[in-house]
């Protein structure tokens, strides 16, 4: 039998402080003790409906009996395990679920920090999230990655991290504040809360058996660890088979039928997505709700939500709802958004399942269907009610060099947002991006714009577009056109939220106002402004790497919604535009982006120029 720590006064009394979650092997004799009826548990949830997601089935009248933060046992009548100091949750004939895991997000997109973000996702039944934090690491590299690393550990939920594999997420297409090298990697594959590689987003480097992507791989395999995959091209032929051959085990970027079918014939786990602008599930899980295929390798994940969503809206419990709602049955819906992912990380024995010997990661809900979210337990502690968190989520102190990251160089002026027309020219042919609705890729488009006074202006629902460096104080200014938003009158939005480079992203039909909204960003150390009709009519404070805010997320929620109707306001009606106009520099999905070196044609990887001679 394992021996109690020297610190504990008793076996039901380890020592958080010592060691703030116990192993398995480190609490097996209590387990056993009170699996046998020789002890008592900390903690029984008693007299609910068991989901069963490794047998997929529900078995009513059922009791798990907690301790030292992990099951020890689910049976149908748990009383023998009760003491004179165990608290009873009473279930009252609702469903335990097991706590819903993300398999593949990044916490900056909800503007929040892993604390807040944490906040914000506990109360929608979110107990373990699988985060790739590659847009702090654009911005602050590897020191950036460490400090949301250390303080998810903080978290009473499992904040599992994927070191990032891709910043810049394609070398020689874009600059970055930072870059990730193999040594990095490599490092970080020691760190105690690294679980595997973030997206391989260079899928041509990795078909073209690029070293430094191959040497990320070796690294990461050679740890046991899982690869994350981002394969963002439609062409499912040599390159996809080339790309699959190089390591990475899942995929999140597919938008149809055949890239989910396509993904899980060759071994990969297909990751369908519902975030705040990324509606791929309804698209896909027709792979298994029609063809019929093994739903164990389809996984859902939101990759990026805004907080608006979050407190609004839902986290995983969302996108399992949604999932639901596209046909597929409840239980297999769960599945996906529990023991897939576990198994896919290999934690299939730590979370995702209600089982002796997992966490104790429950969900009280009444509804299978619509999930409402009534009870939350964590590491056997209840942490939410209601849609009510009542448990602590602890902060790292973010040092200045995290604060302080919007170097401009200079300040700007209308005349940095010219483009010029050749000499004489009435109207110009333009290499225009087409924002998608509700997707991440755009569309190249050529559309004829007009000259006025030598300057190329937009028109039509075309607007202007730059991307003004950030990071190294060079001044630069790399000027396009965007089509698809529908702003109307004189107004600029501009971003330091521009994935992945993260440099200050800006689109408007007005250049003053373009210059204004950059200054503006540049004054406060990061965020999201807009303005209109000559005056500031939103602002989202980010200072935190230009990324997050480490306010309460309903706070940001409520910066973001003013943010949203601004948007609105200026006669956009996408729906989640930020979303759209935060990916425009994201060289690494088709078709066309701006980066800070200039208009990139992602399906060919080459620089195009913006005005057609």
């Amino acid at each position: 039998m394992n021996a109690p720590c020297a610190r504990c006064k008793s076996p039901n009394n380890w020592d958080m402080e010592h060691n703030p979650f116990p192993s398995w092997p480190d609490v097996a004799s209590y387990l056993i003790e009170v699996a046998a009826g020789r002890a008592p548990a900390q903690t029984v949830i008693r007299g609910g409906i068991w989901v069963n997601v490794h047998t997929r089935e529900t078995l009513p009248s059922h009791d798990i009996a907690i301790t030292h933060g992990r099951i020890a046992c689910v049976v149908p009548d748990g009383s023998y395990c009760i003491g004179d100091n165990t608290e009873v949750i009473e279930a009252e004939g609702r469903y335990m679920i097991p706590g819903l895991c993300d398999g593949h997000m990044h916490i900056e997109s909800g503007m929040l920090t892993p604390a807040e973000f944490a906040r914000a996702v506990i109360p929608h039944g979110t107990t373990s999230m699988f985060t790739d934090p590659h847009e702090i690491a654009n911005v602050l590299g590897r020191e950036g990655v460490r400090l949301m690393h250390d303080e998810a550990l903080l978290q009473p939920i499992n904040v599992f991290t994927q070191m990032p594999s891709c910043a810049p997420s394609a070398p020689g297409m874009e600059t970055t504040g930072f870059e990730i090298s193999a040594e990095d990697v490599a490092e970080a594959m020691n760190w105690p809360g690294i679980v595997g590689l973030g997206e391989m987003m260079n899928f041509p480097g990795v078909s073209n058996a690029d070293p430094k992507m191959l040497a990320e791989i070796a690294v990461t395999q050679n740890a046991g660890k899982t690869v994350g995959g981002h394969y963002a091209s439609p062409d499912l032929g040599p390159a996809f088979a080339a790309y699959v051959a190089g390591g990475p085990a899942d995929d999140h970027e597919g938008t149809f039928e055949e890239d989910a079918i396509a993904r899980m014939r060759q071994g990969m786990r297909s990751m369908i997505r519902l975030g705040s602008a990324w509606y791929d599930v309804e698209s896909q899980i027709t792979a298994i709700t029609e063809k019929g295929l093994d739903s164990r390798n389809m996984i859902l994940c939101t990759d990026d939500c805004h907080s608006g969503t979050l407190v609004n809206d839902g986290h995983m419990n969302r996108a399992v709802r949604h999932a639901i709602q596209c046909g597929c049955d409840p239980l297999v819906a769960l599945q996906m958004a529990t023991i897939n992912t576990a198994t896919h990380f290999g934690l299939e024995r730590e979370i995702g399942s209600l089982t002796p010997g997992r966490r104790a990661d429950v969900i009280l809900t009444s509804n299978l269907r619509t999930l409402p979210i009534e009870k939350v337990v964590a590491r056997g502690q209840l942490i939410a009610v209601d849609g009510m968190i009542i448990t602590d989520c602890p902060h790292l102190d973010w040092p200045d060099s995290a604060r302080q990251t919007v170097n401009m160089g200079k300040t700007l002026s209308a005349a940095d947002f010219e483009v010029s027309a050749p000499g004489g020219a009435n109207s110009v042919t333009a290499n225009v991006i087409g924002v998608v609705e509700n997707q991440a890729p755009t569309k190249a488009l050529k559309m004829d714009l007009p000259v006025s006074d030598g300057l190329v202006e937009g028109a039509n629902g075309t607007c202007q577009i730059a991307l003004v460096e950030r990071h190294r104080a060079t001044g630069g200014v790399v000027n396009a056109f965007v089509s698809g938003f529908g702003y109307e009158g004189k107004m600029a939005m501009a971003s330091t939220v521009a994935h992945d480079s993260h440099h200050m992203i800006v689109v408007g039909t007005d250049r003053a106002h373009m210059a204004m909204a950059t200054n503006r960003l540049a004054e406060i150390g990061g965020g999201i402004t807009i303005y209109k009709d000559g005056h500031e009519t939103a602002l989202v404070e980010l200072p935190i790497a230009g990324l997050m805010s480490d306010k309460p997320a309903t706070e940001v929620a409520a910066s973001a919604e003013k943010m949203m109707q601004a948007m609105r306001d200026c006669g956009c009606t996408l729906n989640n535009a930020y979303m759209q106009h935060s990916l425009l520099a994201l060289v690494v999905i088709p078709e066309l982006r701006i980066s800070d070196l200039g208009l990139v044609d992602v399906r060919t990887f080459e620089f195009i120029p913006v005005i057609e001679t």
